[in-house]
């Protein structure tokens, strides 16, 4: 069963990616932080439907449009569960799914 996030945990993720990422939705920098890293992590995963396959040349192009460094972020996403990859085929496994 899902819980719902405390009104503490949205504050501190609001908190996160305003101070990571630029009005225009450009991530700045990548955290360094764990903790912080895997809020920026779910927030990019939020970039690829559950679901659905993508080719590599995809998810550099979607990354690109975040941030410069897609091969950085790319393996984050890996390492971290949010996305799974299969001989250049990659897939949604991982983040926070908006069930509203």
């Amino acid at each position: 069963m899902e819980t719902q996030p405390t009104d503490d945990e949205v504050r501190r993720r609001h908190n996160v990616l305003r101070a990571f990422f630029d009005e225009a939705g450009r991530l700045r920098t990548i955290p360094a932080r764990r903790a912080k890293r895997l809020i920026v992590l779910d927030h990019l995963a939020q970039l690829f439907e559950p679901g659905e396959r993508f080719e590599e040349t995809e998810v550099n192009r979607r990354l690109r449009d975040v941030h410069a460094d897609v091969a950085a972020l790319r393996r984050q996403l890996v390492d971290d569960g949010f996305l799974t990859r299969d001989r250049g085929v990659y897939w949604r496994s991982g983040g926070s799914v908006d069930l509203s």
